[in-house]
């Protein structure tokens, strides 16, 4: 698999980047990187590194798309820059996937722009792999779209459900529709018109609703939500979970009876850790689109640009997009 990746997207680009390419050729993750930015920039750094040269190609671009940059009018604004370039490369044939760290606004207009939606979706969704008690499972959509119509939520729920059959490896996937609470009369009207539609859809193994507080028990396999909601509850448990780990780190400060607790409950802690380590995941897929963008966190480091780089590898070979627009004929 050929992987392109955006050299100048994340917070501290063009490092992570490089040492991500870098560990997935020296790991065989694909077979070749390329990395799309500012060629003087990245050679110099790249040069720091002992790498198969006929496996990492730099591509020039001499622009570059900030975190603060208007997504859709810096598309167009900077045509020469890393990522407008690096999904080019996807487009063209010439990658089979497409990593960026950067703008997700400009992310996702680029890709719609260049890649086009899959013929009768409605809009693409960022689906995020989420790690539970139980098992993993996707929830989407995590901020591609903040203002939904039900419509919107029901393809969100078959791109899901297929994502899962090829990702997870799950024959019929549960779906569910987050709300404020499980029975059917509650919530907006969005939420109630979505779930009266869920309910009628076919070849959907729809469970119901599902609650905040559950959503990491691993009892579903795909989450349904706008992306506004799907936003707020991503940074959430982002947040949490480093609030927690901090807190336990004070505590085991304490005195010498909790630093003996912490030397006892370091395997339990680094479970933890390890678990729900986002760089363990690398990034989130846009689904719905005729090809494979993977948006990774801003803060991302060459570990998690790495573990993006192996799952832009996987889902390639998965055959996904071509099973989706498969499914989207009959739609």
């Amino acid at each position: 698999m050929r992987i392109a990746v955006d050299a100048h997207g994340s917070d501290n680009a063009p490092l992570p980047e490089i040492e991500g390419a870098v560990k997935a050729i020296h790991e065989n993750l694909c077979e070749l990187v390329y990395l799309v930015g500012q060629e003087e920039v990245i050679r110099k750094e790249l040069g720091k590194f002992f790498y198969n040269e006929k496996r990492i190609i730099i591509v020039d671009a001499r622009q570059i798309i900030r975190m603060d940059d208007a997504a859709a009018l810096s598309v167009k604004a900077k045509p020469d820059s890393s990522l407008v370039k690096t999904i080019e490369l996807h487009k063209k044939g010439e990658a089979d996937a497409v990593v960026s760290a950067g703008n997700t606004g400009a992310v996702m207009a680029a890709s719609l722009f260049l890649l086009g939606r899959i013929k009768n979706v409605h809009r693409p969704a960022i689906a995020l792999n989420l790690p539970t008690q139980l098992n993993q499972e996707i929830i989407l959509d995590v901020g591609a779209n903040v203002d939904c119509e039900p419509e919107h939520l029901v393809h969100f729920a078959l791109l899901g459900s297929l994502y899962a059959k090829h990702m997870l490896g799950v024959d019929n996937p549960r779906v569910s529709l987050l709300n404020i609470g499980e029975e059917d009369i509650k919530g907006s009207r969005l939420i109630k018109t979505t779930y009266s539609l869920l309910m009628q859809e076919k070849g959907l193994n729809f469970i119901g609703n599902i609650e905040g507080k559950d959503l990491l028990k691993g009892i579903t396999d795909v989450v349904v939500c706008d992306g506004f909601v799907g936003n707020i509850i991503l940074k959430t448990i982002e947040g949490a979970i480093i609030s927690i780990f901090d807190i336990m780190k004070e505590q085991f400060k304490q005195d010498w009876i909790a630093k003996i607790g912490a030397v006892l409950s370091y395997p339990v802690y680094s479970y933890l850790k390890k678990k729900l380590d986002h760089t363990e995941y690398g990034g989130a897929l846009l689904v719905g689109l005729n090809g494979l963008p993977i948006v990774c966190h801003g803060r991302s480091n060459g570990k998690a640009i790495m573990n993006a780089i192996k799952f832009a590898s996987k889902i390639s070979q998965s055959g996904f997009v071509h099973n989706v627009q498969q499914h989207f004929k009959e739609v």
